[in-house]
Parts: structure tokens; C-alpha cells; sequence
């Protein structure tokens, strides 16, 4: 308990993170509703505690140092973390009600979305699901959405992401009958000799290169063949059609594998990636219905 701070220190960390963010003492004191000079004194107290120059100052210009740039990436998420938690506490006998934009890929909206849909709206008469499901990586933020899932290695920076599957990984599959009248790839780059079933990501022109792992480096093959997708669900038909190799998560062809219509292959090269996140811009404050959103898909996952 002595590790909790002291009213004076969340002030002192409060008028920091303002100043942080706007970049401005006077814009920061009209933001928090105090004087700039009594704004100015708890920034200096801050910087006495810590003893550390948290700002760089001159007439016109005010920036971070190092140190001080170091303690804002810390203290602001734990910041809006508290206040998020406040307000859920203050919400918490509220009704939640409005839309909520959900930009989905169609295999994170398959696990994690569709099962809930039924227990979620009969729960929440007053919440409008309005779901996208799109595999086109898009600026969430800049897309009007609330809400994505995604998987990791594609999720900006600054956004808040939370996992809801482990790693993934991709692996090289075909029918029994293309690979006896074809041959079995030896090597991930034997693959160009290969007819494949080609996926572009949607919004993009060129298809994607096969990604796979040797010697703790990535290495990317460009595979040739008779059809590009821009759906990774009619890639997977087409390759159980025997037309060429497909290239899949391996969750969403493990049945197939199991029954025997499709053999993977090239696994020692097939190594695992950041999996499946629900994510969603950092927020002082979150709509009670785009929370009680996010605690159903995690609940479900």
C-alpha cells in the first residue's frame, strides 16, 4: 500500500501528462482548469522529486527530454487505465446503448464474433453491432471504427491491443491427387516451380509473397500459379478443388488435414506469428456499450 500515490503526486503526474500531450503550458492549464503558473509549480515539483529535467523550455517552444519522454510512455497508460476504471465504476448503473463499429477480419469475426452475436443482442437490446468484415489493413481511427480484430504484426502502434488467441501459423497444403501428380515441395523455394493458389490483400495490387523461417530469419517466396484471391476462404476451396498448393493459417485447415483431403507440408519452415487481438484507440473515456463489446469477444476467447 505505501507504493499508491499521494494526492500531491497524481496532481504533480497529472499536470505532466497535460503538458506532455499538448505540448503547451498555457493549452495544458486551460485543459486541467488551473493557472499556467500553478501548472507550471507542479511540473517543477515533479521535476524536483524526480530530480530530472522532465521538459525542455524556451519562449516558444516546449519538448520533451529524453528522461521525460521515457516516464510519459509509462505513466499515460497506466493514467487513462485509472481513469477508464473510475469511469467504469461511475457508469457501471448506466444502460448500454448506441453503435459500435466493428472492423473485423473474416476469420477473427468467424471465432471470436460469430459465437457471441446471439447471447450478445439479446443482452443488449439498445447496442447496434454495426460489423465490417474486411481483410484490408485500414487506419481504424481514420475509418470512423470503434473497434478491430486483427492480427498483431498488423496493428498500429498506439492502439490499445489485447490477445485473443496465441501465435499462428501458416502452412503449405494440397490435395493427396495434385501432390501424387505433382510432387511434394522439398524446400519453401522448390514452391516456385509450383502451381499455387495465389491471395492478395484486399486494397493492394500485387499478391502476397509467401512468408516462411530459416536460420531465426524470415524469408519470403513470390509463388507463381493459375488464380489470385482476394478472399482467403475461396483460396482454401479452390486448393481443396486440387487446382495448386494453398498457403493457410493452420487452424482453419486442420479438419481437412485430419479427414485427409488436404497434407501439409514444408512445416519445419512454418514458424509462428503474433495471432488474433481485439484492438481499439487509447480513450480518456469508453462508451458503455463499446466496453461491455470488448469484455464479451474476451470473455468468449
Amino acid at each position: 500500500m505505501d507504493s499508491l500515490l499521494a494526492s500531491q503526486d497524481y496532481n504533480q503526474l497529472r499536470a505532466f501528462i497535460a503538458v506532455a500531450e499538448c505540448l503547451s503550458f498555457s493549452r495544458a492549464a486551460e485543459r486541467l482548469g488551473v493557472s499556467p503558473s500553478a501548472l507550471s509549480q507542479m511540473v517543477r515539483s515533479l521535476e524536483e522529486d524526480v530530480g530530472m529535467r522532465l521538459f525542455h523550455r524556451t519562449t516558444r517552444n516546449v519538448s520533451l527530454t529524453e528522461v521525460g519522454d521515457n516516464l510519459f510512455q509509462r505513466v499515460r497508460p497506466a493514467a487513462l487505465e485509472l481513469g477508464n476504471a473510475i469511469t467504469q465504476v461511475r457508469r457501471s448503473g448506466e444502460r448500454p446503448a448506441g453503435t459500435v463499429r466493428v472492423h473485423a477480419f473474416r476469420s477473427a469475426a468467424r471465432k471470436y464474433v460469430d459465437p457471441i452475436l446471439a447471447s450478445f443482442t439479446e443482452r443488449y437490446p439498445d447496442v447496434l453491432l454495426d460489423i465490417t468484415l474486411d481483410d484490408e489493413v485500414i487506419d481504424i481511427v481514420a475509418g470512423g471504427y470503434d473497434v478491430a480484430l486483427r492480427i498483431g504484426e498488423v496493428i498500429e502502434r498506439d492502439m490499445v491491443a489485447v490477445r485473443l488467441w496465441p501465435e499462428l501459423r501458416q502452412v503449405a497444403v494440397a490435395t493427396p491427387e495434385y501432390l501424387a501428380r505433382y510432387g511434394c515441395p522439398e524446400h519453401p523455394r522448390d514452391l516456385v516451380n509450383h502451381r499455387c493458389i495465389r491471395w492478395r490483400w484486399p486494397g493492394r495490387t500485387t499478391p502476397y509473397a509467401w512468408e516462411f523461417f530459416e536460420n531465426d530469419t524470415w524469408f519470403s517466396v513470390s509463388v507463381d500459379g493459375p488464380v489470385v484471391f482476394s478472399d482467403k476462404e475461396t483460396a482454401l476451396i479452390a486448393t481443396l478443388e486440387g487446382i495448386g498448393i494453398g498457403f493457410a493459417i493452420e487452424d482453419t485447415v486442420s479438419k481437412h488435414i485430419a479427414e485427409g483431403r488436404l497434407i501439409s507440408f514444408l512445416e519445419p519452415w512454418s514458424a509462428a506469428f503474433p495471432g488474433l487481438f481485439i484492438c481499439y484507440p487509447q480513450q480518456r473515456q469508453m462508451a458503455p456499450a463499446l466496453r461491455v463489446f470488448i469484455d464479451a469477444v474476451r470473455a468468449g476467447s
